[in-house]
């Protein structure tokens, strides 16, 4: 029996409250000072609550497997992204409140910036601002494909998304984003044994337009694409766990993940960390699972910048008493993945987890970061076992078997 499977058929209702924490790529390596970000940063809260509750290290995906954003917070939401998986694209297209059908192919894109002989000089443009995005998808909106329905839109700052409709399209395609510099993009090819080759045909014909279009255009005068890929078919919350949930989150790539597991996600009013904290607290009575996400983590790990990414935590840590006062029956906080400074990258590193509620049997950790979480009573797990121990410290799970 499926982990799933099994929660499903041992849920009960109850009225209590669980709140789940992402720290994006909040997981780190030490930098200069011998410390990671988590270790460095003053969190006299985080500490404290670690004091209160237990620890321990998660694998998003696996031991030694380096997670993308997607499969990180579908292990966090209780699928083992082994079995369940959403592509980027379609992720993005749900963040932005697009119509994805089930005809439909989607990837997401980055602007990119290429030098006179086609190779790669930056990866995402210099992170151009959302008002430039929108410059550059206007002028790709012109380009058209025999046969096939082609959506271009805006997501933010550098990030894009293409939509292919047509019935019977297949997207089982690797990326066009070699993920390095120096070199030029990658063709689109199947990655199914063939079975998608009208995809790549159309995604081809379509990329050497998008070349020719922007290609005067500066410093975006390319794109990358990533997570090609269907209409995603997963178990929503209200199914499996029988949870009325939220989301909570800025940008859109995790506001597609929450939707496709069931969640009403929230977008009114939130510009920034600050104001979802105020959405949290307003929508607080309308539901029973929460999930809270919070950015800068990682696009400070990524930029290689530890100490923004101390100073990120930092800002976290201010924030946890107004976020506690909302009074969770449980609280779990970590991260998706790691995104170490050292590294600018995502890593494999397993990433620390504390959990505190009024059911939570306590460790001897004392404060928050990867090597306090090695001696914790969680030990280390997958994280799609997360959702199990959220449900128990809930009431949400009843005894298996007489």
């Amino acid at each position: 029996m499926h982990n799933i499977d099994l929660l499903s058929d041992l849920k009960v209702k109850v009225d209590t409250k669980i709140l789940l924490f992402v720290m994006d790529g909040l997981g780190g390596l030490p930098g200069p000072g011998g410390l990671t970000e988590l270790e460095a940063a003053k969190t006299p809260n985080l500490d404290a609550l670690a004091k209160k509750g237990v620890s321990g290290l998660i694998d998003p995906v696996a031991r030694g497997i380096t997670p993308g954003s997607g499969p990180g917070h579908l292990g966090l939401f209780g699928y083992n992204p082994l079995e369940h998986m959403i592509g980027r694209g379609a992720l993005e297209a749900a963040g932005i409140g697009f119509d994805l059908q089930r005809k439909d192919v989607a990837t997401r894109f980055n602007f990119c910036t290429l030098d006179k002989n086609g190779n790669i000089t930056d990866r995402r443009a210099g992170r151009i601002s959302t008002d430039i995005n929108k410059k550059m998808v206007e002028k790709m909106r012109n380009i058209s494909l025999p046969g096939i329905e082609v959506f271009v839109e805006t997501v933010k700052e550098h990030r894009g998304i293409a939509i292919f409709r047509k019935e019977g399209l297949k997207g089982n395609l690797h990326d066009t984003d070699p993920q390095r510099l120096g070199v030029p993009p990658l063709k689109a090819v199947t990655s199914d044994g063939g079975k998608s080759q009208e995809m790549a045909d159309h995604a081809n014909l379509w990329l050497a337009k998008v070349y020719e279009v922007l290609k005067n255009e500066s410093p975006a005068n390319g794109i990358l694409t990533r997570g090609w890929c269907n209409y995603p078919e997963i178990p929503t919350y209200q199914e499996v766990y029988g949870l009325n949930p939220a989301c909570i989150a800025l940008y859109p790539m995790y506001r597609g993940v929450a939707q496709f597991a069931g969640m009403k996600v929230y977008t009114e009013g939130i510009k920034d960390f600050a104001t979802k904290v105020d959405v949290l607290k307003n929508v607080w009575g309308d539901h029973d699972f929460f999930f809270f996400h919070y950015k800068h983590t990682d696009s400070a790990g990524e930029d290689g910048d530890f100490n923004r990414k101390v100073a990120c935590i930092e800002e976290v840590d201010q924030a946890l008493p107004c976020i506690l006062e909302n009074k969770p029956d449980v609280i779990a906080i970590t991260g998706d993945h790691s995104t170490p400074s050292v590294i600018k990258a995502h890593s494999w590193h397993p990433v620390p987890i504390l959990m505190a509620g009024t059911y939570i049997r306590p460790d001897a950790v004392s404060s928050f970061g990867e090597r306090a979480a090695i001696s914790g009573g969680l030990g280390r797990f997958n994280a799609c076992y997360i959702i199990n121990e959220l449900l128990a410290a809930g009431g949400r799970i009843t005894k298996y078997g007489a």
